[in-house]
């Protein structure tokens, strides 16, 4: 197995490739070490290794953050020993049964027109873009003019990652979405 890493904007977060699918089309999984119940073979063999904080999942893609006390040096081996050794060991990336992925922010029936429409922007023009990065931006509610949005990966503690809420995402929803009239980040569960 072959095992791809890119840096991210974040430098306490490097992005892993393992040329398989980690999550598919089943949406995203952000674990970090303080969850109780981490629902993830892969994150709790990952969390293994000292000096992780947290673990996302994205479709194919690995995102690890580390504290500021451990370099990537040092991490990195421990890392892509631990994503093969759960690849080799045929175990799925969550448990059965978990409900731990959150999907896309995927209008549902009970949205009115501009979340749906918010949504649907967050979708298409934002989370491609963020994925990228070894992230994701997740909507969490409209209320009084105000986007809530959750940060995942290597976006959640991103030192530019204000800079994209503010001058990159709310400048393009308040210009499709006069509505909007600002953006504002909320802390993951």
């Amino acid at each position: 197995m072959f095992i791809q890493t890119e840096p991210t904007p974040n430098p306490a977060t490097l992005k892993f490739l393992p040329g398989e699918d980690v999550m598919g089309r089943q949406g995203t999984a952000n674990f970090t070490v303080t969850d109780a119940d981490v629902k993830s073979p892969l994150a709790r063999k990952l969390f293994e290794v000292e000096g992780i904080t947290g673990v996302f999942l994205g479709g194919d893609f690995i995102t690890i953050t580390k504290d500021d006390a451990k370099d990537w040096q040092t991490l990195k081996p421990q890392i892509l020993g631990g994503i093969m050794e759960h690849y080799t060991s045929g175990q799925p990336v969550l448990d059965q049964n978990s409900g731990a992925a959150t999907g896309a922010s995927t209008a549902s029936d009970g949205d009115d027109e501009l979340v749906s429409q918010i949504k649907e922007l967050l979708d298409t023009r934002v989370r491609p873009a963020v994925a990228q990065d070894g992230g994701d931006i997740v909507f969490h509610k409209f209320e009084d003019g105000v986007v809530f949005l959750e940060m995942h990966g290597a976006c959640a503690g991103c030192p530019s990652s204000t800079a994209t809420l503010k001058m990159g995402i709310e400048n393009m929803l308040r210009y499709y979405v006069p509505e909007v009239q600002a953006v504002e980040p909320v802390m993951a569960d």
